[in-house]
């Protein structure tokens, strides 16, 4: 095997799809287009819905009425004065959207108040006015039992907790498992569009060589080998270029938005800190300083994911790169997808999973499963404290799969690149590794 000939092809394929435009755009495109869906799914679920709708509070106890207008004197309104046709009427005539019908049992018993409409109140809406209803009816039965509102206070209060992780040294620190989480599924999100959407890359890029006819030319200067491993690794690099330039400018983002928000809030600030300490100044805009450690991240952790998505890539890449060999045009890879695309998508759907009990039986499985480990044993290094064994054992059974799958590829490769006008099966696949 000619490394030199390999470092040809490497760079090759690396250079003319660095230069492109297609990755260009996509390497800055990416994260806005990220940022944004982002930004909108959070703005979704943080806007208030539906608080426009009126609802008649047709109170037959004569108390809970006056604490629900107080609560949302736009929402609610008095309706108990009128007949129960008539509040039915002004439903149907949709002068209001609902009516509340609240009576004595509903505070004596656990018996569920109704909420009539005319047309489907929705679960934002329905859930905003059950909050608001066992908020005045506890109120209600607290005062009935003569409970002072010093215990109020105390019954309002939501008890938390603050999860403290015990070290080796026997000491406790904050524990970051939520922000981590989040970190080990990104991290793992990341893999898997790496090693889908760059597979996806080298295959289209072996099929268009191959129908172009280009490959003949090459395979008389090298060997079909050295052309896999070339185009591979070539595409890997690119694929690690791309995650560098947008870790770059995630860090150069969060950098200059610090210093830009403190600019902009400088005034509010300010005339806070005129009566206030900076402590108190931080409590008011909901800013604790300690909360700056969660954002410290091991630095291990990238070591993983590199080792991990390059180990991860080589094997998926080697597959794409067969599938690529052995078919003439793009439609006909379809009947071999299943075979690429079930360990990917499983391993992204266990990451939901895993996030949540990362030391969980089926997590460790996963994360030593050689086809879901790339993607899986990231998340797991995130959130938990794994043993280093399960590393160690992660990465010599990924690295084993590795070689064994590149083996494989290799004699797929051999033959299938030179096949024409004939759609390959996986009986062909078989009998071209005993052939080669």
């Amino acid at each position: 095997m000619d490394f030199s000939k390999i470092f040809l092809v490497l760079k090759r394929e690396y250079l003319t799809r660095a230069k492109s435009k297609s990755f260009i755009l996509s390497t800055v495109l990416t994260p806005i287009v990220l940022i944004a869906f982002f930004g909108f799914l959070a703005w979704i679920m943080t806007s208030e819905t539906e608080t426009d709708k009126s609802v008649g509070v047709y109170d037959q106890t004569g108390v809970l009425v006056e604490n629900l207008i107080a609560l949302d004197s736009v929402r609610y309104s008095n309706v108990s004065d009128l007949p129960i046709d008539t509040v039915k009427a002004m439903v149907l005539r949709q002068d209001l959207d609902a009516y509340l019908l609240l009576e004595e049992k509903h505070i004596e018993t656990n018996e569920n108040a109704q909420l009539i409409y005319k047309e489907s109140g929705g679960l934002a809406f329905t859930g905003s006015v059950r909050s608001d209803v066992r908020e005045v009816i506890q109120e209600e039965r607290l005062s009935r039992a003569n409970v002072s509102d010093e215990v109020k206070e105390l019954f309002a209060r939501r008890p938390n907790i603050d999860s403290q992780k015990l070290t080796a040294e026997g000491e406790s620190e904050d524990d970051k498992a939520g922000f981590m989480s989040g970190v080990g599924f990104v991290l793992g999100l990341l893999i898997f569009i790496g090693l889908f959407g760059y597979g996806a890359v080298l295959m289209r890029s072996v099929i268009e060589e191959k129908t172009n006819r280009i490959v003949e030319v090459i395979t008389s200067s090298l060997k079909p080998i050295e052309l896999l491993i070339g185009k591979v690794a070539g595409v890997c690099l690119l694929g690690f270029t791309q995650f560098t330039i947008w870790a770059v400018m995630y860090i150069g983002i969060s950098m200059a938005a610090v210093p830009i928000a403190g600019a902009l809030m400088q005034d509010q600030i300010s005339e806070m800190a005129d009566t206030q300490d900076i402590e108190q100044v931080a409590a008011e805009a909901g800013f604790d300083p300690a909360s700056l450690e969660v954002l410290s991240i091991d630095p291990m952790i990238f070591v993983y994911f590199f080792l991990f998505f390059v180990l991860g890539f080589f094997m998926y890449a080697s597959i794409f790169a067969a599938v690529g060999s052995a078919v003439d045009s793009e439609q006909d890879t379809q009947q071999f997808m299943p075979i690429l695309m079930i360990p990917l998508m499983g391993a992204y759907i266990l990451n939901t999973r895993i996030m949540v009990d990362p030391d969980s039986t089926l997590a460790v499985v996963a994360s030593m499963f050689p086809l879901t480990s790339p993607i899986n044993m990231i998340t797991r290094i995130a959130t938990t404290d794994v043993p280093i064994w399960q590393i160690g054992a992660s990465l010599a059974l990924l690295v084993v799969s590795f070689f064994g799958v590149m083996w494989v590829s290799a004699k797929i490769y051999r033959v299938g690149i030179l096949m024409y006008g004939k759609k390959a099966s996986f009986g062909d696949f078989a009998k071209w590794i005993k052939q080669s």
